[in-house]
């Protein structure tokens, strides 16, 4: 097996089963019923967002911190509250419906564990010219800031399909890198420097992948056990394409399996 036939064949794993996808899609049918008739008028719209529109979730079996992003757009008309009222009225509405699961409170959302997913509900706000708001991490949360949820979705669609339905699977590649070395980055933030790049004259699946590592780099800031894990991934990455080069494939394939082990 080569490089580029072991991150395509890798890529294709990293995407959810025809089992996982009916349950979520079951569950997120569950979750609109039980909102609706929980809340009732109290809430003005309520959908799923993020990477699982997206196509780039990843498998549990790949990442144990996989969720879906789930948005419910509270009514106002009777005054904006501050964020955690609504997470409140959230946590309130979880345990109401979800008994027998674990439920959480992590920063701006209320983390539902369900057997096979969890889901984070996001409580968000509409303003007069309909833009949608969610709680600010500039305030700790505390504030309100505006947000498009779905704005990224189609960026990342017009990226794949610039780059002949390569980034996709980057994407995916990448968050397993991310997951299997402890969550160092969040997934967003990865998915959205991956879309501002410009990938030149890449082709093969190899090549945005060897693109991705030369190019991906730390701040000042960044703590130092990321430091390694990144130093880390792009000494394997050059020294696997260096491999290569010379024609030693099976020495460039183990290069890359301590980047991205095998599921």
């Amino acid at each position: 097996m080569t490089v580029n036939s072991y991150l395509i064949s890798l890529a294709s794993g990293l995407v959810l089963s025809s089992d996982e996808k009916a349950s979520i899609t079951k569950s997120i049918s569950t979750l609109k019923i039980r909102l609706e008739a929980y809340f009732g008028g109290g809430i003005t719209n309520h959908f799923q967002f993020g990477s699982n529109n997206r196509g780039t979730i990843l498998p549990r079996k790949a990442d144990s911190k996989s969720d879906i992003d789930y948005m419910i757009i509270f009514n106002t008309s009777d005054g904006k509250k501050t964020p955690q009222t609504y997470l409140n009225r959230l946590k309130r509405f979880a345990k109401n419906k979800y008994s027998t699961s674990e439920i959480s409170q992590s920063s701006p959302t209320i983390v539902l564990s369900l057997n096979h997913i969890n889901f984070e509900l996001v409580p968000a706000v509409s303003d007069w010219v309909y833009q949608i708001q969610i709680p600010s991490p500039a305030s700790d949360w505390s504030n309100w800031m505006s947000t498009d949820p779905n704005g990224t979705n189609q960026a990342l669609m017009d990226k794949n399909i610039s780059e002949n339905y390569k980034i996709k699977p980057l994407v995916r590649l990448i968050k397993y890198w991310n997951a299997t070395h402890g969550h160092p980055y969040n997934s967003f933030s990865l998915e959205r420097y991956i879309v501002n790049q410009f990938f030149g004259s890449c082709t093969t699946q190899k090549d945005y992948f060897y693109f991705f590592w030369s190019g991906f780099e730390y701040t000042y800031e960044t703590a130092q056990y990321i430091k390694d894990k990144v130093d880390r991934a792009k000494r394997y990455a050059k020294q696997a394409k260096e491999y290569e080069y010379y024609g030693m494939s099976i020495a460039a394939e183990t290069e890359i399996k301590k980047i991205l082990p095998e599921l």
